[in-house]
């Protein structure tokens, strides 16, 4: 049956008013890349039923959004390619469309608004989408209407950005449970049938073409494209099938040990879903319906008490909790300081502690030096962190605890605080499938103090946090990590 989603999720972004005889609703997709478990989608459906209006979901791919590169531009590929699969015989029309040239794109979305009752979007609070979605809305003719499908707890019941995960976290005991039940359709589409349109203007395909043979190909033809070509593809796949493929084998196979070795490189026992997650192949809805089932898990389960700890509340086993505590908490964290903080990139941005500490610490003498390139092709003294980088330069990225270590390094052998947060900004978002998201901008700056407390000061960190590569040596087995990443 059609619904309506939560209003907490749904948010106005202009003045335009809703246009009751346009030919369609368009659901522009741009962050929750995927069929199930989208609230966009389902709002979209929603108020294509209401109108009794067919749907339009444009899918598109521009080719000059910051460190596009064959990495990235293949892995969103492979996620259209499934949706073009999963929509073929679906009730709505689904145009994907791939820039073939810097600015080629440029008026589809007016274009297609012109002939809409409302525009629907994906609400993301980081990277340049949140600016691309205020400037659609100031060109549009119409209503836009941006959907939060982000996390568990909707964007707009958090008051304010939080200093730590253990205030987050008191936050979200409080507060999350009254949102749980409210959860996306697994199959939005398989509700009451729609109008269809048979097809869209020949003036608008002939300008902006379908991507189906590219979608088609092998290869997807990227080196036709003006995208970065040294930043090879990653063999890690994209698309929602993956991506549960991905998730199965996490729980089938990883998750029974993951909360006592989880930051051990050689096992590896992450759920490696984060890139998936970042470019909305897979929704945190499903995961945790997934992971309730397998659990046997309902609401009653919750704990009474709702203090801030990390284990106990949710009243499942060790291990889904230790998870959890990574997929909720710290994932959601960092979409809660994106969405109250335009700053959240900015070395400004760090707590006042931080900053001061830093400051202090600026001139003090570097054991080494390291420019960019000197990072980017892992030529450092250091065997383990040349690893770690050379995992981020093949595969698209870092064992998770290496990635600390990572990042604490660059602290420590770049000339300023400000350059190595810079450097770290620049190899993450260029190299790495997860990055330029929420949360892979709360692992760097992490690093450099936020969400941490002051510790005992020491030189060139101050009171941050320190790590290193010998004290990592000590906690773990490396030898087969270090062979696998080697030169």
């Amino acid at each position: 049956m059609a619904r309506a989603i939560p209003p907490s999720r749904l948010r106005t972004v202009n003045a335009a008013p809703l246009n009751g005889r346009g030919d369609y609703v368009l659901y522009w997709m741009i962050a929750a890349r995927r069929v199930r478990w989208n609230f966009a989608l389902e709002h979209a459906l929603h108020r294509a039923r209401e109108l009794g209006k067919p749907l339009v979901i444009l899918e598109a791919l521009r080719c000059d959004y910051p460190w596009a590169s064959e990495r990235l531009h293949r892995f969103i590929l492979e996620g259209m390619a499934d949706n073009a699969q999963a929509l073929r015989q679906a009730p709505v029309l689904y145009h994907p469309y791939v820039e073939e040239r810097r600015g080629a794109g440029r008026g589809l979305l007016e274009t297609l608004g012109e002939a809409a009752c409302l525009v629907v979007t994906d609400d993301f609070p980081a990277f340049f989408l949140p600016r691309m979605v205020e400037a659609a809305g100031e060109k549009l003719s119409v209503r836009l209407e941006a959907v939060d499908g982000n996390g568990l707890l909707p964007l707009s019941a958090a008051p304010q950005a939080y200093p730590s995960a253990y205030a987050f976290r008191r936050f979200l005991q409080n507060n999350l449970p009254g949102h749980l039940a409210d959860k996306p359709q697994a199959d939005p589409l398989a509700g009451p049938a729609l109008p269809q349109l048979a097809s869209l203007p020949q003036r608008v395909l002939d300008r902006w073409p379908a991507a189906w043979a590219r979608l088609d190909a092998t290869d997807f033809a990227l080196h036709e494209l003006p995208i970065d070509q040294r930043v090879a593809i990653s063999a890690t796949r994209g698309g929602s099938q993956a991506a549960r493929a991905r998730l199965a084998v996490f729980l089938d196979a990883r998750l029974q040990v993951y909360a006592q070795r989880r930051n051990e490189p050689e096992l590896n026992v992450t759920s490696e879903l984060s890139p998936y997650l970042h470019f909305g192949h897979l929704s945190v809805h499903e995961i945790f319906a997934r992971l309730a089932e397998q659990e046997r898990w309902d609401f009653g389960s919750l704990g009474p008490q709702s203090k801030g700890q990390r284990a106990g509340w949710w009243g499942m086993s060790e291990n889904a909790e230790a998870w959890l505590d990574q997929l909720v908490t710290w994932r959601e964290l960092g979409y809660n300081f994106c969405r109250h903080r335009t700053d959240y990139e900015r070395y400004e941005s760090l707590p006042d502690w931080a900053l001061a500490t830093l400051e202090r610490h600026a001139e003090d003498p570097r054991p080494y030096l390291y420019d960019l390139e000197d990072f980017e092709q892992a030529r450092t003294h250091d065997p383990l962190w040349n690893a770690a980088q050379r995992q981020l330069l093949r595969e698209g990225g870092i064992h998770n605890y290496l990635r600390m270590l990572w990042g604490k390094k660059i602290l420590e052998w770049s000339r300023t605080p400000r350059e190595a947060l810079a450097v770290m900004i620049e190899l993450n978002n260029k190299y790495a499938l997860d990055g330029r998201d929420p949360n892979s901008y709360s692992g760097i700056f992490w690093c450099l103090g936020r969400y941490d407390r002051p510790w005992p000061e020491r030189p060139i960190y101050g009171k941050i946090r320190s790590m290193s590569s010998e004290s990592t040596a000590r906690k773990f087995t490396l030898e087969g990590y270090l062979r696998r990443y080697g030169p």
